[in-house]
């Protein structure tokens, strides 16, 4: 589409610097017509947990352990290790690969919502029109979407993986709610972020 795609990161970008926003979401080598996108430790870090998570949402709810959270993270670091990672050295590796552990290890103890099931977006990347006659398009990415089955709902839950938390003014879950809305059947009972 010849549209403005826009998103909570993209938007977030813009308000916190618009050339940023520029460089991150618009700008793309000249020779590939690719966006250009720096690694770095922590987008690894999040990217490995991630993975690791959402793949879940696809498996059976009695089969999601059969392969053990710590198996599968592993696996998912391998992609992200050394310089594919953006990791300088190997001590601050290191670092990083112990917090992913530490999440996953206290997911596995606590695993929660993802041991009950949970819907899939049929998209890859879920979007809706969020203004034809100004040709924007509100994008994003669910982690994960519980269904539950005795409201006939879905609670939206975000895995948030960095040191911080996140802004009370910010409008991550908001948009989702919108996408959610938007892009699958079920109403909205809830949304959540889960700080692992």
């Amino acid at each position: 589409f010849k549209a403005t795609w826009v998103s909570h990161s993209s938007l977030r970008d813009y308000i916190a610097c618009p050339r940023s926003y520029y460089l991150k979401n618009v700008y793309k080598d000249p020779n590939t017509r690719n966006k250009i996108a720096v690694m770095n430790p922590a987008l690894a870090l999040g990217q490995a947990v991630h993975n690791t998570l959402e793949a879940l949402s696809s498996i059976p709810t009695a089969e999601r352990f059969d392969t053990p959270l710590p198996e599968r993270f592993a696996a998912e670091w391998k992609k992200v290790s050394g310089k594919a990672g953006g990791f300088l050295n190997q001590s601050t590796e290191d670092e990083y690969h112990r917090r992913g552990r530490e999440m996953i290890a206290r997911v596995y103890n606590n695993p929660g919502p993802i041991t009950r099931k949970a819907v899939k977006i049929k998209k890859d990347l879920p979007y809706f029109w969020l203004s034809e006659e100004e040709e924007i398009i509100l994008c994003g990415k669910i982690d994960w979407l519980e269904y539950l089955e005795d409201k006939q709902a879905v609670h939206i839950i975000d895995f948030k993986t960095g040191k911080n938390k996140e802004n009370d003014k910010s409008l991550q879950l908001p948009i989702y709610r919108l996408l959610v809305q938007n892009c699958q059947k079920w109403p909205v009972d809830g949304a959540s972020y889960w700080y692992l």
